[in-house]
């Protein structure tokens, strides 16, 4: 190595670390989201979390607060209102498949 690649190589050596060192675990994987199946927690980190929030908590409002749906609303209502949106709420059939929906709404319904 020549003198002027070794500092270089030093500092990609330390951004490297200081990355490694950035990749614990995220907030959003520690969730309580994650109560859901794997494969709904999933969906839900990549498609419900900046608007309901990691905590179920609603980001949006007092209308986006997902903690107790399942008094509000039946698996039904809710796989509907997933599907095809609603005043504030994007419609997100053609973004989630009816299985995704159907996930989703099976575990929000037990939210009471």
């Amino acid at each position: 190595m020549t003198k002027k690649t070794i500092p270089l190589a030093g500092a990609l050596l330390l951004v490297a670390a200081v990355l490694t060192a950035c990749g614990g675990e995220s907030k959003e994987a520690s969730a309580p989201h994650m109560d859901a199946p794997p494969d709904t927690a999933a969906v839900y980190a990549a498609n419900c979390v900046s608007c309901h929030g990691s905590d179920l908590q609603g980001r949006m409002g007092p209308g986006t607060n997902l903690q107790q749906v399942g008094s509000r609303m039946n698996e039904q209502e809710i796989a509907d209102q997933i599907a095809n949106g609603s005043k504030r709420m994007p419609a997100q059939k053609d973004r989630l498949s009816e299985e995704e929906i159907a996930g989703l709404a099976a575990w929000l319904a037990q939210k009471k």
